[in-house]
């Protein structure tokens, strides 16, 4: 199999999945659970993406200054700040880790 015929599989599956999405009935994602479900899933597959690019460098996982930018960037978004100020903000954390090590 080469790699062509696993992008048109990849391709079609994920085509396959984009029209049995609109072949759901509206009335069944408006009940409660079905979104709640939606909703924390959204949630669950974010938090999956900043913990793989925070930790993760290629198949190792890795501490280093991003960890502490993102914990900055959390606590200072809990608190309501600006977005720019949170970016700036872990941004600066990073670079400041960054510049003693």
């Amino acid at each position: 199999m080469t790699t062509w015929h696993i992008i048109l599989i990849a391709s079609a599956a994920t085509l396959a999945l984009k029209l049995a999405g609109h072949l759901v009935p509206a009335g069944f994602l408006e009940r409660e659970r079905p979104a709640r479900i939606a909703d924390l899933l959204t949630v669950a597959l974010l938090a999956a993406l900043i913990a793989v690019q925070t930790l993760a460098v290629g198949s190792s996982i890795v501490i280093d200054a991003r960890v502490p930018a993102v914990i900055v960037a959390a606590a200072l978004y809990a608190l309501r700040v600006p977005f720019v100020v949170v970016v700036i903000a872990a941004a600066a954390v990073a670079a400041g880790i960054r510049a003693f090590s």
